[in-house]
């Protein structure tokens, strides 16, 4: 498909005697033609950014946005600002479909500039792409869907249904190298389009509901899917990407960072391990999105967290929701947060009391007296190993 838009857009340089660039209604670069003026005026800023970052700046798309190009049905003739870095006047062919904008050719513009003829054959390219775009973007719909029932079903005939649609959707990509992100929470239900995020394959919003109740420490934290536990309901954002390499995730990691940079401060990543094929795309989501419940409960794992970094977290992340161990259960309350935080510092730090107290910045008497209160409280025995795995794992297992 990006063939069919670089092939079309070298047709309008070729017709209008000037360099084109195509960008998705969002400003997101998708196809350029080659520049082999000699004159540095002929590539300034802005044109440069787009190029280079694949995007321009809110500024820049407001004022070109301020001539009306969003309900121009022709070409739209736009100034130079150099205070907005834009230092040549341009050509803007707006890229329509059915009535709706989809997309901007932009060409640098030049007395005498094009005739009206070329003008017209140029809108005519576009209207072209129009075509292939909206194409794209029912396609791209469709993904949505199939993604959405293939992360959603549970393992049986309807899982293997909605994964055996999602191959035949993404046709040769489906035996291809994937890894599958969770971002949450999600604002709104809508998904991005793939075309605004590198090597995407689908995106889809599927539901993510927080674990009733407060959690202790770091914050509450989340869980994805049917039978997630009850509280109030969220969303998060499911990310095929595609993978070159199984060692190098970093297409994965870059359309993550992207997403939270839209999704918000408080967004969290999580990315499975790359595999081929679609066969266990139920165990990459259960991985991805167990990353990011461990990445909110702790932050110091995201915000991009990937499942095969989490080390203890691969397991409690596993562990079925159910109440705290009794044992547990009077040391997470409220009043004995401090407490709690003691006794995780401690176990943290490989029972080093010298390290806890300094890392708690309390003197090691005051320590002691903490760590005793946590013996009376649990009725465990800090100077036995099981003891204090079990209240290691549930200190940790509380904040998810």
């Amino acid at each position: 498909m990006k063939g069919d838009y670089q092939e079309l857009v070298d047709e309008i340089s070729a017709l209008l005697g000037a360099p084109a660039t195509l960008e998705n209604r969002d400003f997101g670069l998708i196809a350029f033609g080659a520049h082999d003026s000699e004159d540095d005026s002929a590539m300034d800023p802005v044109r440069t950014r787009s190029i280079l970052t694949r995007k321009s700046t809110p500024a820049v798309r407001a004022w070109f946005e301020g001539f009306g190009i969003t309900r121009a049905t022709g070409p739209v003739r736009i100034p130079a600002a150099p205070d907005a870095g834009v230092f040549r006047d341009r050509i803007c062919l707006p890229v329509r479909h059915r009535g709706v904008v989809l997309g901007y050719v932009w060409l640098l513009d030049a007395e005498p500039g094009p005739s009206h003829a070329r003008l017209t054959a140029a809108m005519e390219v576009a209207a072209r792409i129009g075509e292939l775009l909206a194409d794209e973007e029912r396609a791209g719909a469709d993904l949505s869907r199939e993604l959405r029932a293939a992360l959603t079903a549970e393992r049986g005939w309807q899982y293997d249904m909605a994964v055996a649609a999602l191959r035949t959707a993404l046709g040769p990509d489906a035996d291809g190298l994937h890894a599958l992100v969770c971002l949450a929470p999600w604002p709104g239900e809508d998904s991005p389009s793939s075309r605004t995020v590198p090597g995407a394959a689908a995106l889809c919003t599927v539901p993510w509901t927080p674990p009733a109740g407060p959690a202790r420490g770091a914050g509450a934290t989340a869980t994805a899917g049917p039978g997630a536990g009850v509280g109030g309901a969220s969303r998060a954002l499911a990310v095929l990407v595609r993978l070159r390499s199984a060692d190098n995730p970093a297409p994965a990691t870059t359309a993550a960072g992207r997403l939270r940079g839209t999704a918000g401060p408080a967004a969290v990543a999580g990315i499975a391990p790359a595999r081929r094929g679609l066969a266990e795309l139920d165990v990459s989501w259960r991985e991805a999105a167990s990353a990011a419940r461990a990445a909110t409960a702790q932050p110091h794992l995201g915000p991009l967290a990937e499942w095969a970094t989490l080390g203890p977290y691969r397991m409690l992340t596993a562990l079925p929701a159910a109440e705290p161990d009794p044992a547990v259960r009077a040391l997470l309350a409220p009043a004995h947060a401090e407490l709690a935080r003691t006794a995780e510092a401690f176990l943290d730090h490989a029972g080093q009391a010298g390290r806890t107290a300094t890392a708690l910045g309390i003197h090691r008497q005051t320590l002691y007296y903490r760590l005793s209160r946590v013996e009376q409280l649990t009725g465990l025995d800090l100077d036995a190993g099981e003891d204090r795995l079990l209240l290691h794992m549930a200190l940790k297992a509380a904040t998810l």
